[in-house]
């Protein structure tokens, strides 16, 4: 019950780093129970607080019956997954000896096949890590390697619990140098095409540029070169291997024992591990495969902090190499036509022009309007047209009552026989005072009578040329009182109109006389009118929240269906310009104003 207990403690620090080693790992389980009885179950998941999943159990099932590691994608056939859904399990089973202990089984986010390889691989090197410490358990006896397991599982939290990377980096070196008796023991990372020495066990600084630094970054070179571990002096039955620069550093310092490990990440090198002994020490073939693994952990970790400890700029410099390299690689179909499109539309928008048009609310108006008002007071009696009515010049339009006007011409000529009869009685009695004064009053209402009948010819209101009634409707008013100088009806002609638009300050700069333009009407919107501007009014007007210059301009056709008040939207051509200069300006202008506005 005790190794049960320390198993599972183990097992969850171990998950946990392990987890975090491996990018886009999502969870992680690992089952256990007696050696060869066939029933294992869950004893740690990871996170912490989150069971694992049908699929991910039926995984780790899977990897203890069949007892090989197995891969599988639970979202294959499913046309409705979104893409950051897809997932695929990896499981391996937990073999000491021959003996099944159980398996582990990790759920990572689907990529592609150099991401799963990887992730298959460093989820196979840390299981050494459990199945050693099973083994050492199982036989009742400590193995030397529990001692190194427990002193880099303690390497590994250091790597993961430091807030910047240096220090990181140091802290792992000075642990690993500690753990495995070293005299020194330095990271590097690749830098350019050279790696640069970052770290050195029990060193907080060290200078760069110094002879010891650059020998240890040529026999990491070294190793990076032939893309495989150095070990010097060479074990008995090795390959042959390039070892120059190991034998220049160890002859250099006392033939010290020399063994260099490259850090890989994603089946890239991107740095490497040297360690230093003494030379009656050296390096056996147990202690460079327990290296080994411990790189492989370690090195993606402490690569990772690398690059969240960098400046801004060496984070855009990076994402851009690497979509760069995307780009000109194999793949990334998606990233490359998004690219190629991207850049098709800001060429375009660079060098293609187009024609400019300033649009404006625009209204029809007769070219003259006449005025048909009240000729004097009196009652509305008859009218006969109504707004719209299209007239001829003499149609009777309305019609004023008459008949105060007949009394008073009958009251005028009834007088005058009067004032004509007194005058002639006068001239036979030659009574030449009297003949004066009747032949003055005789006038008087001769006068009156003709302007009784000037008044009667005029209640008849008549149209003063062909046109369109614009205003005025007196068929609801018929008995109602006008008054003399009131306005009845507005008529306007049919052959003559002008095109009055209301443009926008912020574009009146750009209009001139004389220039073309385009107006379509909102009651005929297939019929396209041409047009061009007459005159620019220098005074602005305000209405409904907006300022903006009342624009006249003349039609080069006159339709038949044109009528007076009808509205619509007019362009006027004001010359080519940059298709992105006509998309943007109005925004550029705006946030122009604004600032200058903010501005102190």
């Amino acid at each position: 019950m005790q190794d049960a207990a320390e198993f599972e403690v183990f097992a969850q620090a171990w998950l946990v780093l392990q987890c975090k080693a491996i990018a886009g790992a999502r969870r992680g389980l690992i089952t256990n129970g007696a050696p060869e009885q066939g029933t294992f179950s869950p004893i740690t998941f990871w996170p912490e607080g989150k069971g694992g999943t049908l699929a991910l159990l039926s995984a780790a099932e899977l990897a203890v019956e069949e007892r090989r590691g197995v891969l599988r994608d639970p979202s294959y056939g499913q046309t409705n997954v979104k893409p950051s859904q897809m997932v695929c399990h990896i499981a391996y089973p937990l073999l000491v000896d021959g003996r099944l202990h159980g398996a582990v089984a990790i759920e990572v986010a689907a990529g592609g096949e150099a991401e799963l390889l990887s992730a298959m691989r460093n989820l196979q090197w840390g299981i050494g890590w459990v199945e050693s410490w099973l083994r050492r358990t199982e036989g009742g006896r400590f193995s030397p390697l529990h001692g190194r397991l427990s002193a880099v599982l303690d390497l590994v939290s250091v790597s993961v619990d430091k807030e910047r990377f240096q220090a990181a980096a140091a802290a792992v070196a000075t642990e690993m140098a500690t753990a495995l008796g070293c005299e020194r023991v330095s990271v590097g990372f690749l830098q350019g095409h050279h790696i640069k020495v970052r770290a050195l066990s029990h060193s907080a600084q060290f200078a760069q540029r110094s002879n010891l630094i650059e020998q240890i970054g040529a026999i990491m070179d070294e190793a990076m070169d032939q893309r495989c571990t150095l070990v010097y002096p060479a074990p008995e039955g090795a390959s042959v291997r390039l070892l120059d620069n190991h034998a220049k550093l160890a002859k250099a310092h006392g033939d010290c024992a020399l063994c260099t490990i490259p850090l890989v990440r994603e089946e890239k090198i991107i740095g490497a591990l040297t360690l230093e002994r003494p030379g009656e020490v050296g390096f056996d073939q147990s202690t460079v495969e327990f290296c080994e693994a411990v790189a492989g952990i370690v090195g993606p970790i402490l690569d990772i902090r690398r690059r969240q400890d960098r400046w801004l700029l060496g984070k855009i410099y990076d994402s851009s190499k690497s979509m760069v390299q995307h780009l000109l690689g194999r793949g990334h179909a998606g990233l490359k036509l998004a690219v190629t499109s991207l850049a098709s539309i800001i060429l375009f928008l660079a060098f293609a022009n187009g024609q400019y048009r300033i649009a404006a609310e625009t209204r029809v108006e007769g070219l003259v309007q006449r005025v048909v008002s009240a000729p004097i007071d009196g009652y509305v009696r008859m009218a006969r047209v109504r707004p719209g009515d299209v007239v001829r010049k003499g149609d009777v339009l309305a019609q004023l009552d008459d008949r105060d006007l007949l009394l008073e011409q009958a009251k005028w000529a009834s007088q005058q026989q009067q004032h004509l009869q007194q005058y002639r009685d006068a001239l036979s009695k030659s009574n030449r005072a009297d003949i004066a004064v009747l032949k003055a009053q005789l006038g008087q209402a001769e006068a009156e009578v003709a302007l009784v009948a000037e008044k009667l010819a005029r209640l008849q209101l008549v149209a003063p040329f062909d046109g369109v009634v614009l205003s005025g409707d007196l068929s609801q008013s018929l008995g109602a009182p006008v008054a003399q100088g009131d306005v009845l009806f507005r008529v306007a002609p049919l052959d003559a109109y002008r095109v009055i638009l209301e443009v926008d300050e912020r574009d009146a700069v750009d209009v001139r006389a004389g220039r073309p333009g385009k107006l379509v009407l909102s009651g005929q919107v297939d019929a396209i009118l041409s047009f061009h501007v007459e005159k620019i009014t220098p005074v602005s007007e305000t209405r409904e929240g907006r300022n903006f210059f009342r624009v006249e301009a003349k039609l080069d056709q006159t339709p038949q269906f044109l009528r007076p008040g009808m509205k619509g939207v007019g362009k006027i051509d004001v010359g080519e310009r940059r298709v992105v200069w006509i998309w943007t300006h109005g925004l550029i202008d705006w946030f122009r104003l604004t600032l200058w506005g903010y501005w102190p």
